[in-house]
């Protein structure tokens, strides 16, 4: 399904939003839940991801296919090799059959799991034969994505003898990795992070009941803060359900768009955006830790005309798309100029903007979604706009409660 967004401009300037929960926390509680059933969830993300994941967790089938879901295919690799007796093939889209999983088979390889290939080595889909694993030792470069490591420690405390993950190198992504630990401290899992070795003790009792609240996704709150920043000053976006004080990386928005304008108040469990000047000059952010905003950053300063340079993002090429070429290609049809590395872009200034121009969204939601602000400058249209579902559904609707006008 393509959509177009006709040039818009947002009627209330003072809007609620509210956004369903985080992606990244609910996958990790949903396999936290599947492996201590004493744990309760609410709030959970209604995105396909985390539909899959759960679906995927329950399931009593010898395939599971979690289509174009990263993180579900990482963190299961980890799961159903600590499923002593169950025999299990993970699968995927033809994108995820091309994403790398070698660097987590390897560890957990090194730790007694008995895992392998069925296609092309070092690529889903893998066979996975469930089994205890003893071994408690296991080194990783430090650069690798989160998720390798967030799926190992994920399921570290039901290994017999815990474990001891050594980091070699410069550590990156290291909010997602305390947000993984804080998790497991709040089930009651003990763990340490000290300079580059992360220990996690085995957890033998069972979990007292217990319910946790997910968060709201604030990789999805980005698009608003965008938003904000495209709009005229006094523009007002509140959105829920928030704390000031979250497990995200990508809460780093707060910061980084006050150099945008944004005032960013924190109240009742929601944060409320508001434009309170402008501030055209050129921008500089190293997204190590929060690669995932890259695109809305872009398109954000592409939407004001002014330069950006973006760096920390060598994670980009191995997501859903190659995001940076993807960015390159999408900005450029639209008449900006962009130059990328293997871990960097830069936005050239531009002053104008091509209009009615058909983005295309590469099965990635977050280029479907980061464009869309482009709307308060430009129509422009938006291929596969239904790619949305993969972290926020009702995004489309959202945007048309702000004053965005959108056909099919």
């Amino acid at each position: 399904m393509n959509i177009t967004l006709h040039k818009s401009e947002i009627v209330n300037l003072k809007s609620k939003i509210t956004i369903t929960g985080s992606k990244s926390e609910s996958n990790r509680l949903l396999l936290l839940k599947a492996l201590y059933p004493g744990l309760s969830l609410e709030n959970v993300s209604n995105s396909d991801d985390s539909h899959l994941m759960n679906k995927a967790l329950s399931s009593t089938s010898e395939t599971v296919d979690i289509n174009h879901a990263g993180t579900a295919m990482r963190f299961l690799t980890a799961f159903f090799a600590v499923q002593e007796g169950r025999e299990v093939t993970l699968t995927g889209s033809k994108r995820m059959k091309e994403r790398p999983i070698k660097i987590l088979v390897d560890a957990l390889q090194d730790l007694g799991a008995d895992i392998r290939y069925i296609e092309n080595a070092g690529f889903p889909p893998i066979k996975i034969k469930g089994k205890k694993l003893t071994r408690s030792k296991v080194t990783l470069k430090a650069n690798v994505s989160s998720q390798y490591i967030s799926a190992l420690l994920l399921i570290a405390s039901k290994l017999e003898n815990g474990l001891e993950l050594t980091l070699e190198g410069e550590i990156t992504s290291v909010p997602y990795i305390k947000m993984t630990l804080s998790l497991l401290d709040e089930i009651g899992v003990n763990s340490s992070f000290i300079g580059n070795t992360i220990t996690v003790k085995p957890k033998t009792d069972s979990l007292k009941p217990k319910t946790l609240t997910v968060e709201s996704d604030w990789s999805s709150a980005s698009y608003y803060f965008s938003i904000a920043a495209v709009s005229a000053i006094g523009t007002e976006i509140t959105i829920s359900s928030y704390k000031e004080n979250s497990l995200q990386g990508d809460s780093v928005l707060v910061n980084i768009y006050k150099e945008f304008g944004i005032e960013a108040t924190f109240a009742n469990n929601s944060i409320s955006l508001k434009k309170v000047s402008e501030n055209t000059a050129s921008k500089s952010f190293n997204l190590v830790h929060a690669p995932d905003i890259a695109q809305t950053i872009a398109v954000t300063c592409f939407a004001l005309g002014i330069s950006c340079e973006l760096t920390g993002l060598h994670t980009l090429k191995i997501k859903e798309t190659d995001r940076l070429v993807a960015l390159k290609t999408e900005i450029e049809k639209l008449d900006g100029q962009v130059d990328i590395t293997n871990d960097s872009l830069y936005l050239h200034p531009s002053e104008s903007i091509k209009d009615m121009v058909s983005i295309g969204t590469y099965h990635d939601h977050r280029m479907a979604m980061a464009f869309a602000p482009l709307a308060l400058k430009t129509s422009l249209i938006i291929e596969d706009a239904a790619v949305v579902s993969k972290s926020y559904p009702t995004f489309w609707d959202d945007l048309k409660t702000l004053g965005f006008r959108i056909s099919e």
